[in-house]
């Protein structure tokens, strides 16, 4: 296989497979999907590939600087983590609320691409996370510092991302059609997701496996999480 070809599927498998664990952003896209439609759904998930896309493209070049900014990936994850609350809290309203279909943050009067954008940047959860791949794929010469090699790779994420959120987006229309009328049903599922998500980033930071630990260990980043 071409070496190039050959880093644009590594960058779209590992891309796809770390896009299906729950997260924070595909539960996000799975209930906008829900809520206010496929198409806006797909804005969303294209905002947040982006800056993932971004952040990838900055490890590639700036991994020193990147490691030695520990203050800004602190504050971040305390960022995501209000966030997740929040989610959480408003998926919890909804249920309790029939009248109140929507999530109140995420039908907020942002664009939807500009919401996924915010959402992506402010989570930090994904910069270790390429950090240690792109590491594994150096250390491997699989990945070599060209900039034909980085586009093939950056291209195989965005794709493989945009699958993975392809997943929960379709995913989430199936399920509100098997439950129907049971849209409060949905609502407690997701927000129990959020509240889940958020114990766990709290988990993380309290116990030093969070974003900062990763990033002075990615050697520990060789699977999927």
């Amino acid at each position: 296989m071409h070496p190039l070809l050959k880093i644009f599927f590594t960058g779209m498998l590992v891309s796809f497979l770390g896009s299906l664990p729950l997260g924070t952003l595909n539960i996000a896209a799975m209930q906008i999907s829900v809520t206010e439609g496929i198409t806006a759904a797909m804005l969303f998930s294209i905002g947040s590939l982006i800056v993932e896309i971004i952040y990838v493209r900055l490890s590639l070049v700036a991994m020193d600087w990147i490691r030695k900014q520990e203050k800004i990936l602190k504050a971040l994850e305390w960022i995501t983590l209000v966030i997740v609350l929040a989610l959480a809290a408003s998926s919890f309203y909804s249920a309790m609320h029939p009248s109140v279909e929507k999530n109140i943050v995420l039908s907020s009067s942002l664009p939807k691409f500009f919401l996924g954008f915010v959402m992506s940047a402010l989570n930090p959860v994904q910069i270790p996370f390429w950090f240690g791949w792109s590491t594994v794929l150096f250390t491997k010469k699989v990945l070599l510092p060209r900039s034909d090699h980085y586009n093939s790779y950056i291209l195989g994420i965005g794709i493989g991302t945009f699958i993975g959120n392809c997943v929960f987006i379709f995913g989430g229309l199936l399920i509100a059609k098997k439950i129907n009328n049971n849209q409060h049903i949905l609502n407690w599922v997701i927000g129990g997701i959020f509240a889940i998500t958020a114990l766990i980033q709290l988990w993380r930071m309290l116990t030093k496996k969070d974003a900062i630990h990763k990033m002075e260990h990615p050697e520990k980043e060789k699977e999927i999480e």
